[in-house]
């Protein structure tokens, strides 16, 4: 599924990207998925709406996201996770664990990477199966 913005991305240069270039954007997708997920669970005032989406956007969380669903991604989505998770940022976590934060970078490298790629289902996908509690989704 690709949007409007994304066709009218340039993809030729797309692995030219650093993978803190694509965090910065899987940031802002990953928020998306969140506040669109927390909203499909019914009306709220914003202020519950948000607490709910900041407990699944902090790093510990996205940290939590990297460990589930790194067995089921493909190479080149394994790849880009890692190479996130590796990058070397100048900024500090304010409010997070060093490690937590790293592989919170993965998890949105990842997404950006998959949204810039035109595969936001795919994002998705993980997304659920990275929030899934335990047992959800075994048969």
């Amino acid at each position: 599924m690709e949007s409007i913005i994304v066709d009218a991305f340039d993809k030729s240069h797309l692995n030219d990207y650093s993978p803190l270039v694509l965090a910065y954007v899987g940031d802002a997708v990953f928020e998306l998925i969140v506040r669109t997920m927390v909203l499909s669970e019914g009306n709220a005032p914003v202020n519950k709406l948000h607490k709910k989406s900041s407990q699944v956007v902090k790093a510990k969380s996205q940290a939590e996201i990297y460990f589930k669903i790194e067995k089921i991604l493909t190479e080149d989505e394994f790849s880009v996770l890692k190479k996130g998770r590796n990058a070397k940022s100048f900024t500090t976590p304010k409010n997070a664990d060093i490690v937590d934060y790293r592989h919170a970078t993965g998890v949105e490298a990842l997404f950006g990477y998959l949204y810039l790629h035109g595969r936001l289902e795919r994002a998705i996908e993980l997304f659920k199966a990275g929030t899934a509690e335990k047992g959800e989704n075994e048969t």
